[in-house]
């Protein structure tokens, strides 16, 4: 069984004995590589340095060296990795490594050959690139920005002229059927060709042989630049239901196709960037980061929650004398700015994931926050009529000064605070992504701090006016 098999470990020394030490590690790693016993294998080989997992990549035959490549966690924190251990580094550059790295890569099909080169530091990508089989898609692909739709798409796709008939459309789809793979679309294009239309493949093999393709052709087809930003590809495919989406450069030529998988990519992107945002953290945060970069990425928004608590602290400090009056009113402070924060939060993650998915639109808006405010606000009176009876059931059993008054006070606060609060959450993730700012960004720290100041400073107005 795997759990009896002793430690793998990989000797750095050069003498003798490391050497037939070495070849025994390698020897049980190909063995458990062809028996499949991987979980146990990545779990031990995790304990490794960076170093020595490159040494005995290198050391491996090629395939046995592409099978581990792939199930190794080294790919995603290459760029780090190589940031913080300089022997990584100087591994990575070595002639024997980087040798063995392109034979990996040749292997890899080019999307995932493209996200693997994308976590590799600059200076291992100008010695590697050059060397690849798939050099001149690789170095198309890094013309593109990052996270845009050159950068991600498929330069495999299927497209006739419009003179084309159907019976040779067929043909030569079955000629070149295993390079053409998987596919449900199939473009058409002009003589310089420009994209000018689409076909189901389903309709393409039901029409007569002879018919022109150009004839019978959608040609309402909706295509996105190369240098589209991949969240505004995913709005486009979600209001038109596209599976596949054509990408066209300067000049309206058809360039390559974002497909299915690469949509549901972007979705687990985007939805990975927003988490981390609503977090407060930067999207670029690693769980292997340096002490200086876990700095440099959180201290920016703890510091935003820091001077919103305080200017709550001074809003809470300019009600001393109502204070003084009244001690019970501060028992209430935590539950007012907890459902202002909550209230605000839970509106702007509906409003965030409805702009990243295209279902918020401009005409939508008006009706879309009065639908918010009526939510809010029944919910608002929901909460407040349970605080109500709780304060009841609490003088009762304490002596609380005027309970009616408190209770009221504390319930219209509540009310207003959970519906000004969902409205500010509802509306600023809009406001912000029509600046152009990423509105992940409004909330986390940025929607629960503003809500705090807001409902500490209603909650002592309202009990000014009622309680005192």
């Amino acid at each position: 069984m795997a759990k009896n098999k002793k430690p793998l470990q990989w000797s750095s020394k050069t003498d003798t004995t490391a050497h037939e030490h070495n070849k025994q590690v390698l020897k049980t790693v190909r063995h458990l590589l062809r028996a499949h016993e991987t979980s146990w294998l990545v779990k031990r080989l995790k304990k490794w340095s960076p170093t020595d997992l490159l040494q005995l990549l290198t050391a491996l035959p090629l395939p046995d060296a592409r099978k581990l490549f792939a199930l190794l966690p080294i790919r995603p924190s290459t760029k780090i990795l190589a940031e913080l251990y300089p022997d990584f580094r100087a591994e990575l550059l070595k002639d024997g490594t980087t040798t063995r790295l392109v034979e990996i890569l040749n292997t890899l099909k080019e999307n995932d050959l493209a996200d693997t080169l994308d976590e590799f530091p600059q200076s291992l990508l100008d010695i590697i690139v050059p060397q690849l089989d798939a050099r001149a898609e690789i170095e198309e692909r890094i013309l593109h920005g990052e996270d845009t739709a050159g950068r991600l798409m498929s330069r495999k796709f299927v497209a006739f002229n419009e003179d084309y008939t159907a019976g040779k459309a067929i043909a030569a789809i079955k000629s070149q059927y295993d390079l053409v793979g998987r596919f449900r679309t199939v473009f058409v294009v002009d003589a310089k060709y420009r994209l000018v239309g689409r076909l189901d493949v389903t309709r393409l093999l039901t029409l007569e042989p002879k018919a022109r393709i150009g004839d019978v052709m959608d040609a309402n087809v909706l295509a996105v630049s190369a240098e589209m930003d991949q969240e505004d590809v995913l709005r486009k495919a979600a209001k038109r239901q596209i599976s596949s989406m054509p990408v066209i450069d300067v000049d309206g030529k058809l360039i390559g196709r974002i497909t299915t998988e690469q949509m549901n990519q972007i979705v687990r992107e985007e939805l990975s960037e927003d988490l981390m945002l609503m977090g407060g953290v930067s999207p670029e945060a690693r769980p292997s980061d340096s002490v200086r970069r876990i700095i440099k990425g959180r201290l920016p928004w703890l510091m935003t929650g820091l001077i919103g608590s305080a200017v709550a602290a001074l809003v809470v400090g300019s009600f001393e004398d109502e204070l003084e009056k009244a001690a019970i009113l501060a028992a209430f402070i935590p539950v007012i700015m907890s459902m202002a924060g909550n209230s605000g939060l839970q509106a702007s993650a509906v409003a965030v994931q409805g702009i990243a998915t295209g279902s918020i639109w401009t005409g939508s808006t008006l009706f879309r926050l009065w639908k918010e405010f009526c939510g809010a606000l029944s919910n608002g009176v929901i909460a407040g009529s349970v605080l109500t009876v709780l304060i009841s059931i609490g003088a009762v059993l304490f002596e609380i000064h005027d309970p009616v008054w408190l209770a009221l006070t504390a319930a219209s606060s509540l009310v207003i605070v959970t519906t000004v609060a969902a409205m500010v959450g509802a509306t600023v993730p809009v406001v912000l992504d029509k600046i152009g700012i990423d509105p992940a960004a409004a909330t986390g720290v940025f929607i629960t701090t503003s809500n705090d100041v807001l409902g500490v400073l209603v909650y002592f107005t309202t009990a000014s006016y009622l309680y005192l």
